[in-house]
Parts: structure tokens; sequence; C-alpha cells
């Protein structure tokens, strides 16, 4: 059976992204592999073995085109409210907290937030299929 261990995205300033993922998500370097033409850095938290790399690609200046077939990732937390207003205390620009009911009964409560790179993750409030 797989298992999944890692995301990469390609970020343009490794110290802006890595302090991000710091004040966001407690995500701290577990490691850094520097090339020639390229680092990465693998970040990570006591809360899963799961891993975000970061890509920085040496000599690029101009930012990434995300495209339209980018979604998000996805991370959970206890507390959708407090994490909401933590980021916003913070200046992370978190978009609104939604409570998403299509049925009438509250299936998820989350909000959205772009990372440096405009890097789209939603922070799920644990719960049902969300853990």
């Amino acid at each position: 059976m797989a298992k999944a261990i890692h995301s990469m995205i390609r970020v343009l300033d490794e110290a802006r992204s890595v302090a991000f993922y710091r004040e966001a998500f407690g995500l701290t370097v577990a490691d850094r592999l520097d090339f020639p033409d390229f680092t990465l850095v693998y970040l990570s938290n006591g809360e899963s073995t799961f891993e975000l790399e970061l890509t920085i690609n040496k000599g690029r200046t101009d930012p990434y085109d995300l495209g339209d077939g980018y979604g998000h990732l996805a991370v959970s937390v206890a507390d959708a409210a407090a994490e909401h207003a933590r980021f916003d205390a913070a200046g992370l620009a978190p978009r609104k907290l939604v409570d998403f009911a299509p049925a009438g009964e509250v299936i998820a409560r989350f909000f959205f937030v772009a990372d440096p790179d405009g890097y789209q993750i939603e922070v799920l409030q644990r719960g049902g299929r969300f853990q």
C-alpha cells in the first residue's frame, strides 16, 4: 500500500516561505538539500509525518504561473475560528471563515489563506472525515 510522504511546491524566496509556514502552521525545516541549480527544503511538524517540500530554483526572479490546474493544500486544526483569529492577528490575511452546510447540517468549517507565492491552503476544523 502506498503512503503519502510529501507534496512539492516551487517558491521564489526561501526565507519568506519558511517564515510563512512556520507562523501559519508551525512547520519547521526538517531537512535542507542544496544543489548548484536549486534547493529543496522539507517542512514538517509533530502532527504528521507528511512533509511540504519547497523547491527554490536559483536565479529565478519571475513569480511562478500557478495556472488553472492547482487547487489547494489542506490542513486540519482543532478550532478553525481560533486559528482564523490567530492568522488575522498575525497579518496572514485569511479569507472568510465558512460553515459549509449544503443540506442544512454543517459538514465542514474552514477558511482559506494564500502563501507568499499565491498557493491556496484550506484550513479545516477537525471533525468527520477531516481529521
